[in-house]
């Protein structure tokens, strides 16, 4: 394949010569390590001093592909991949039912259904970052630069649902992907041209704000806590612009994280907690994001209408 991007050179391109090199006659020396092209020498690039070269590779490949994609601004969705599908929530739970009817005295079929009835309970979560991430790109992506994209971790629960929501609104969505010792892989909703693989968490973060307006976080774990908390002492410390970090759910999160205790102990300050707000439903939060960026008009019928520069 001919770079064209480089005819305007006097020399040949990267691929071109990737293309002569495998060209060779076959010798010790041709086909020793040491005679590969060092960007075409997997060995090479992961060697532990190559450490800072892979940073900034992952670093710059997602920032070229999303502003091949026209990418200028997104909404970052963070919550727990344990939280399923209500469909596929009672399903199993229906299963749960019929095995503990079948043997009421198993301690283990009982706590089977208390699992499943929890995760029916919890997948209300599902449905409300689904609706979010079809809220906003059904009002946010209607020019060829691509304004508010949904960008999520990339895999299963509250982040398949964002990504659901806005394939279901016919956008284009984000996934950031990382390699994880057990089995990870993208979700099927994230945009394939938009669904990037991570090594590094650090880069990974740093890509989620990169572009980020807003930070819409749904209930989940250690993962998660550690992203929110993140962007909060970024923000907190002016190392990254403040914009709208919406809790998802008031009550998960006061059980979750005594904000109040800290206060009390001033480990935090009062503007350190305005930082953040509670949000319940899909609709309060986007409410949110359109007021703080001035995005909301009347129409003569009295209903909400996005207006205004999103950039």
């Amino acid at each position: 394949m001919r770079d064209i991007k480089d005819d305007h050179l006097n020399r040949p391109s990267a691929r071109e010569d990737l293309e002569h090199s495998q060209d060779v006659v076959p010798s010790p020396q041709s086909q020793a390590a040491s005679y590969r092209l060092a960007f075409a020498d997997t060995d090479f690039l992961l060697r532990e001093e190559l450490r800072p070269v892979r940073l900034q590779l992952e670093l710059l490949k997602p920032e070229l592909e999303l502003q091949a994609m026209l990418v200028e601004s997104t909404v970052v969705i963070y919550g727990s991949a344990r939280i399923g599908d209500p469909e596929e929530a009672r399903a199993a739970l229906a299963s749960a039912e019929a095995a503990a009817g079948d043997d009421p005295k198993d301690p283990a079929r009982q706590h089977e259904l208390e699992r499943c009835r929890r995760a029916v309970a919890r997948s209300r979560y599902y449905d409300e970052a689904r609706r979010f991430g079809r809220l906003v790109t059904e009002h946010a992506q209607d020019g060829p630069v691509r304004q508010f994209v949904i960008v999520t971790g990339g895999g299963p629960g509250i982040m398949e649902a964002a990504n659901r929501g806005a394939a279901e609104a016919g956008g284009v969505s984000i996934g950031l992907n990382i390699t994880l010792p057990h089995e990870q892989s993208p979700n099927r909703w994230v945009t394939p041209e938009l669904s990037f693989q991570f090594h590094y968490f650090a880069l990974r973060k740093m890509h989620f704000l990169m572009r980020a307006r807003a930070l819409v976080v749904f209930p989940g774990g250690f993962g998660t806590l550690d992203e929110l908390f993140e962007a909060l002492c970024l923000m907190q410390t002016q190392k990254v612009r403040k914009i709208p970090v919406l809790l998802f759910d008031r009550e998960y999160w006061e059980r979750i994280v005594d904000f109040d205790a800290l206060l009390e102990e001033e480990v935090v300050s009062a503007s350190d907690l305005e930082l953040f707000r509670f949000v319940n439903t899909a609709e309060d939060a986007w409410r949110h994001i359109r007021e703080h960026y001035g995005l909301i008009a009347e129409s003569s019928d009295g209903a909400s209408q996005l207006s205004g520069s999103i950039a």
